[in-house]
């Protein structure tokens, strides 16, 4: 909508999390603004904070562009594009009649208003607002009737710097601005898990890198394109990506040539987890990041889980741990993951998997299989032939 009859539209923009940072907020939203910044760059776009409030300013032409960022971005809870105009009540109320004939248009038959006053010399009251601009719609729009428990349409009042008067607000992705909480690495594969691991710890602040182990020729050129669309998706909220992708050849062959076939999956998740580790170290990466969800998997028991981690020093996040397999794909159909990692490119886990997996491995037993695969100069020859593909947001 219009700011003030000016040829620019106006979005406002709610934050999430930041009004309980006390005396960091600023640093909070100063990371905010930066994000939706470098999203939004090339475009003739203006970002303003007030009063615990932005608000994007924007010609028709960057529309797409602007919501498509409000989207993806982290941090806020909510977001709408919005009328601005001077403080009145005549204006509030033709604003709201007009926001009401608009969802009458939709063939909603039901509304209720909701009102919020910041500026405390308005002269009515939030109830009071709620009040006349309720008469004003149902007498304007006599087939819109209010309902407040449980309507088609809300309209929506601030009395700020400025009155905003919007009914179609959109649910934000909350959480805190990517970069507030440091950077992790993410073990990426292509199946479903992982993407959704990585996005739900971006939304907890932390910027994202990732790493994929590959095994060609055993695993196809498209099996790794797969997980570089992956994380172009994923980098897409993550403010970038840096994917490193790992040839992983070599060490696998060594585990199936060396080791007992049930511990084939353990010994090589381990082997991952050390190589993964070195990597994070390099690029100043805090911890490691899984998709692994408990007893989903025969690798994915408790006991199992005690054994891959046991390389490595750095904190390992898994944050599907207690999540169902249900909720993770409804997740990843939000994000745009899901159709992506359901295609038949398998990876170098699947397709090494033993047909009896150990099941509850223990920690000496696997530490003392894994040193006698002497695996020392084989990461560190991956290492040095690894990839770099930056993706996504600023990629």
């Amino acid at each position: 909508m219009k700011d003030g009859g000016r040829n620019r539209l106006i979005w406002l923009l709610k934050p999430a999390e930041l009004a309980l940072k006390g005396d960091n907020r600023k640093g909070f939203e100063a990371v905010l603004k930066r994000n939706l910044q470098a999203m939004l760059a090339g475009r003739k776009v203006q970002i303003i904070l007030h009063r615990g409030r932005f608000y994007v300013h924007a010609k028709e032409a960057d529309r797409k562009a602007v919501e498509d960022a409000l989207d993806r971005l982290m941090g806020i809870s909510g977001w709408a594009e919005t009328n601005s105009f001077p403080k009145s009540i005549e204006e509030v109320l033709v604003a709201c009649v007009m926001e009401g004939k608009k969802i009458r248009a939709q063939g909603i038959g039901t509304f209720k208003i909701e009102a919020r006053r910041t500026d405390k010399l308005f002269p009515f009251d939030s109830y009071a607002l709620r009040c006349k601009a309720g008469d004003a719609v149902t007498e304007a729009v006599p087939d819109l009737r209010v309902d407040v428990r449980n309507p088609g349409a809300i309209i929506r009042i601030e009395i700020r710097e400025k009155a905003y008067v919007y009914s179609d607000a959109r649910k934000g992705l909350g959480g805190l601005p990517v970069g507030t909480a440091g950077r992790g690495l993410l073990l990426l594969s292509g199946g479903i898990d992982s993407p959704v691991a990585g996005f739900l710890m971006a939304t907890r602040g932390m910027g994202i890198d990732a790493v994929h182990f590959h095994a060609y020729p055993y695993t196809s050129a498209e099996a790794k394109e797969k997980v570089v669309r992956l994380a172009g998706i994923l980098g897409t909220y993550c403010m970038g990506i840096r994917l490193y992708a790992v040839g992983f050849t070599k060490v696998q062959m060594r585990i199936k040539e060396r080791s007992p076939e049930p511990w084939a999956t353990v010994l090589l998740r381990m082997a991952m987890m050390e190589c993964a580790e070195k990597i994070a170290q390099m690029i100043k990466c805090k911890c490691l990041i899984t998709g692994e969800s408990l007893s989903q998997v025969a690798s994915q028991t408790v006991e199992n889980l005690a054994c891959t981690q046991s390389r490595v020093a750095l904190p390992v996040l898994r944050p599907l741990i207690g999540t169902d397999k249900e909720a993770i794909i409804r997740k990843a159909e939000r994000i745009g993951t899901y159709g992506i990692s359901i295609e038949p490119h398998e990876d170098c886990c699947v397709l090494f998997t033993p047909p009896r997996p150990v099941l509850r491995g223990d920690v000496a037993e696997a530490c003392g299989l894994y040193e006698a695969l002497e695996l020392g100069p084989l990461i560190e020859e991956a290492l040095r032939q690894c990839e770099t593909v930056k993706c996504g947001c600023n990629g």
